[in-house]
Order: structure tokens, then sequence, then C-alpha cells
């Protein structure tokens, strides 16, 4: 051996780890995590995340649609609250509408003229200070916006591959609440220049979302009937499924608790806890900010278990996580039951989209997704003013202890479920 083949070897030795021994990264496991997480989703499924992404971040009205009809145009509460509910109500017609439309022709049509006809509305409503004109303009624009959600939700469960639709179901509220950190705070800075921004900006990212549904994604994949245990042979459609209309009282009732979110738990940390606004949202960003990082892992690793099984875990899990409030007012305790209903959220959801999407037939799988949309609709325009009489007249704990009482019986309940899709019933 030479001397320049001699110092080769030699390095090389140096270099070459001990027996026994490996030099692993410390950051690997976690990247392969992430990479595993994402791995296997459709380009389609890529798409549809990408236009939710850009709809909502643009979603600025209605988070201050009481403070534009109060402040700018002059309303009373009580007539901007009749507005509020009135959207509600255009948003259960628009799930109904949406997945009626979405097995009649295809859904990504149905989510770009629901995109359109919502840009044209926004813009209307710029137009009109009148509270009857006002109102009327509401209802149909959530009904024609509501159309978008379970249009969008038949083109994921096309689009997606069985075995990873709840991680698809995932990515795309991946995109939701993303898009929704981004909008309140853009939308908070075009107010106070002028009120009318926010319309104008939410219909151009309307019509943006709509042009990548036309230009860049195309027609859907065409439903593809099943007849599998949990979808039974000859099923109707969703409001003949006795066992599915179970699964959607338990997922209002879920629902119901859950939206109290955005009611009365605010008004408790405020309240009750003496926190500012700014450590509420503080509280609320944190939980945003979980389920960017944590939700995609998180359904990956239970994806292969029944989805029933995962969602009345994550039903127990928020509902004790809003049971523990009055335990306050110490912070760890508001901290504490957010990081519960946060796990519990991220449960819970993606695998309640992922049953809707297996229990459908093909051929009814919008009018399977408008049901299940519809149940969220209605809970949203319930919850709300349900939670806070409960909390005003009664109690606060009372409130708390009795969605603390409903997480084993929503678990009991997904778990029935379970087992009668399971002898396909």
């Amino acid at each position: 051996m030479n001397l320049p083949e001699a110092v080769a070897y030699t390095v090389g030795a140096a270099n070459r780890p001990l027996a026994g021994s490996r030099r692993r990264d410390p950051m690997r496991p976690l990247v392969t995590i992430y990479r595993e997480a994402y791995a296997g989703l459709s380009r389609d499924v890529w798409l549809l995340a990408l236009v939710t992404l850009v709809n909502r971040a643009g979603t600025m009205v209605l988070p201050f649609l009481t403070l534009y009809l109060t402040q700018h145009l002059g309303f009373t509460a009580s007539r901007a609250g009749i507005v509020v509910a009135l959207f509600g109500v255009g948003s259960m017609a628009g799930s109904w509408l949406g997945g009626r439309l979405s097995d009649a022709i295809d859904p990504n049509r149905v989510q770009a003229l629901s995109l359109v006809g919502m840009a044209a509305g926004f813009v209307v409503l710029t137009r009109l200070d009148e509270f009857l004109p006002i109102a009327v303009a509401v209802v149909v624009l959530a009904t024609i916006g509501e159309a978008f959600r379970p249009a969008l939700f038949v083109a994921v469960a096309r689009s997606a591959r069985p075995a990873n639709r709840a991680r698809s179901f995932a990515l795309i509220r991946l995109a939701i609440n993303v898009g929704m950190a981004i909008a309140p705070a853009a939308g908070g800075l075009l107010a106070v220049r002028n009120y009318h921004l926010l319309f104008w900006v939410d219909a151009a990212t309307c019509v943006a979302a709509a042009v990548l549904v036309f230009s860049v994604i195309g027609p859907c994949p065409a439903p593809i009937a099943t007849s599998t245990a949990g979808s039974p042979r000859g099923a109707r459609g969703p409001w003949t499924d006795l066992p599915f209309i179970a699964f959607l009282v338990l997922v209002f009732t879920l629902a119901g608790a859950f939206f109290q979110l955005f009611s009365t738990f605010p008004l408790h940390l405020r309240e009750l806890y003496g926190w500012r606004e700014s450590s509420i949202g503080g509280l609320l960003a944190v939980h945003a900010g979980l389920v960017a990082l944590v939700e995609m892992p998180l359904v990956r690793s239970v994806e292969h278990r029944d989805p029933l099984r995962v969602a009345a875990l994550g039903a127990l899990l928020v509902c004790t996580g809003l049971a523990v409030v009055p335990l306050g007012p110490p912070g760890w305790v508001a901290v504490l039951s957010m990081l519960l209903w946060t796990f519990g959220e991220m449960l819970a959801l993606p695998m309640s989209n992922a049953v809707v999407a297996e229990r459908a037939d093909g051929a009814a799988t919008g009018r399977y997704m408008g049901a299940y949309t519809l149940s969220f609709s209605a809970a949203l325009v319930v919850a709300p003013a349900l939670g806070t009489a409960v909390w005003e007249h009664l109690s606060p704990a009372t409130l708390w202890v009795a969605i603390g009482v409903l997480g084993p019986l929503l678990a009991a309940g997904f778990a029935a479920v379970s087992r009668r899709f399971a002898r396909g019933a």
C-alpha cells in the first residue's frame, strides 16, 4: 500500500463508525413522521386544499358582520343579531342544496359556481343599507356560499384514496385553519380604513379560488357505487338511513358543545378568569398552531383504526376539556382545557368526514355530505343561543358540567353506531 492509499484508508477508517455504534440525526425521526403524514395524498386533494386556503384566507365579512351592521350602518344590536341568525338559516339551506347539486352535476363545478355567487353577493351587499334588503341578501348569500362545503367534501371523497381519506380531510381542515388565522387579522386592518374593503377583498379571493377550480383542477372523478358493510345496498339517501341519522344526531350534539368555544368559552374567560381579549386570542392562536402542527401526523397514526371509535375518543376529550373550565381561574386550567378539546377536535372531525365518505353510496355522496354539513350549520344556529342562556340564567358551572356529562354519552353513542355500521345496518 503506497502512501496516498494509506492516508485514504486511515481517513476513511477514522470517519467510519465503530462497530455497534451509529451516528443518528436527532431530527430524522421527526422529519420522517411529517413526511409520512403528508405522503400519498392525491394531486387533486392538494389542489382542493389550495382552493380552500385561498377562499378562507379572504373570509373577512362574517367575523366583522355584526360590527359592520352596528357601527357602519347604525343597526341596533338586536337587528344585527337577526341578520347573523339569518346567515345561519341560509347556511342550513345551502348545506342541503350543495349536497343535492353535487350528486346531480360535477361537485367541482358546484364549488366554482358557489364561489362566483358569493363574490357577486359581497359586491351587492356594499350597495345595501336597509334592514330588509340586507336580511334577504344575507340569506341568499349564505345559501349560495354554504353550498361550497358539501361540494368540497364530495370532491375530496372522490379524489382521495380510500386508505387515506381521513388524512385528506385533515389536510382540508389544515387549509381552513391557516386561512382563518390570516383572515381576521387582515380584516381588522382593513376595517379600520374602510369596511367596504372587507367585502371587496372577500369577493376577490372567492373569484381567485373559482379560477383555480376552473383552470387547474378540472372535472371531479366520477362516483363509484359501493355496497360495503358500511354502505348498505339499496340505501336511497341519508334521510332513509336510520343508523346514519343517529350518527348525525351525535355530530350535531358534539358540534353544539364544540361551538361553545366561540360564545360562552371566551365569555367565561373574560368574566370569571379576568382575562383580556388579547389573552383569549393568544390561547385560540395556540390552538390553531397545534392543529396546524399536530393534526396530520396524529390522524396518520390512527387512520387504520375504526374511525367511529376514534371519533368517540375525540368526543370524550372535547367534552372533558370543556368540563374542566369551572375549575379555574388559574391560567393552567384554561391551557389544560384547550389541550384536551384541541386533541379531541383533531381526532373527531377528520374521522367523522371519512365515516360519511365511506357510508355513502357513490351516487349519493353529495346528499350524505349535505346532511353532514347541515348538522353543523344547525348546531351553529342553536348552540350559541342555548349555551349563553344556560350560562347566564342557570349558572356557568351548570353549562360546563352538562357538557362533561355529554362526553361519555357521546362516546357510547359513536361506539354503538360503529357496531351498527359493522353489521351492515
